[in-house]
């Protein structure tokens, strides 16, 4: 299957397009799940993995940016073998290979949600099978145009995301337009506590939540936090968000990814039937104890690790 990237022209705006464009080849049997074309933005390309005192290095570009997301239903796949033939192919399309990493040496949980991804179910991460490329064109200081690949296999799947932005021509740079300006989300003078830090922060624990020993059954509540967290959704019907859950060291990794993910998704649920969130707003993900805020070495820490966390993602 042929992925024609050409840039469309933005006739609408009154500007020239970039003379740019690179085709990608997919498996035949490759669906697109979803596509999302913005004529005039900005985006931060990743160029190296998550770091805890820095956060992910970013390389921005502003131009047109193209996004899309595609679904290979092969079960089995790896994220090599998907990813292997598309690198190949920017790579003699001229790109330069920037950043090459998979879900260890990326930074796992904290590089997949500080870049930006489409919004399941048309984009699926698995975090411990995902592989991301940044490949740029001309000097890296300021290139041309810059294509990232992220590759994800689950037992069925595999989903790719690709992400194409050109660089401006100067005309273009001062071109005006009467298109509303969209702008970011902040947090209002009004926000509660809670959707202010979710907003500023990203990300917000969600107190106070009984789960039974061992199990993802989530108590009856009712729960102030996540009445808090339906309340922010119902109030913001375009933003996504994922929540995660997270445990401590004790049992293994598998066991704790299972139970992690049952719990967020037992939230997801509650989220859904008590409040009429929209579930395409909601995802679940399980980190189990990857991804701990306190040691694990004291009851105390342990505890603070068991966690479930609402994490915003985007706009959709």
């Amino acid at each position: 299957m042929r992925l024609n990237l050409a840039i469309i022209a933005l006739a609408s705006l009154g500007l020239t397009a970039p003379a740019w464009a690179v085709e990608l080849t997919l498996p035949t049997n490759a669906r697109e799940t979803v596509e999302r074309n913005t004529p005039l933005d900005r985006y931060l390309a990743p160029t190296g993995a998550f770091d805890y005192g820095t956060g992910v290095p970013t390389l921005a570009i502003e131009g047109e940016v193209r996004r899309q997301a595609w679904r290979i239903a092969s079960p089995g796949l790896t994220t090599l073998q998907v990813l292997v033939p598309l690198r190949t192919q920017l790579k003699s399309a001229g790109f330069e290979i920037l950043l090459d990493c998979d879900q260890t040496s990326c930074g796992g949980f904290d590089f997949r949600f500080n870049t930006e991804v489409l919004p399941a179910p048309n984009m699926r991460v698995n975090m411990r099978a995902y592989r991301f490329v940044t490949a740029v064109q001309g000097p890296v200081s300021a290139p041309s145009r810059i294509v990232t690949l992220m590759v994800s296999t689950t037992a069925t799947a595999a989903f790719v995301q690709i992400i194409e932005a050109g660089a401006l021509e100067p005309e273009q740079a001062v071109a005006t337009t009467d298109e509303p300006i969209q702008t970011p989300l902040t947090a209002p003078e009004t926000a509660t506590d809670f959707d202010a830090q979710l907003i500023v922060d990203g990300h917000v624990v969600l107190q106070g939540l009984e789960f039974d020993t061992g199990t993802s059954a989530l108590g009856k509540g009712p729960f102030a936090s996540v009445k808090s967290l339906a309340d922010f959704l119902l109030a913001h019907p375009d933003i996504s968000v994922a929540v995660v859950g997270h445990t401590d060291s004790v049992g293994s990794q598998d066991i704790n990814v299972t139970l992690s993910r049952q719990r967020a998704a037992a939230v997801r649920q509650r989220l859904i039937d008590a409040y009429d969130v929209d579930p395409a707003q909601v995802q679940a993900e399980g980190m189990g104890y990857l991804a701990p805020i306190a040691s694990n070495l004291t009851a105390e820490g342990r505890e603070q690790n068991r966690r479930v966390e609402a994490v915003l993602l985007s706009e959709r």
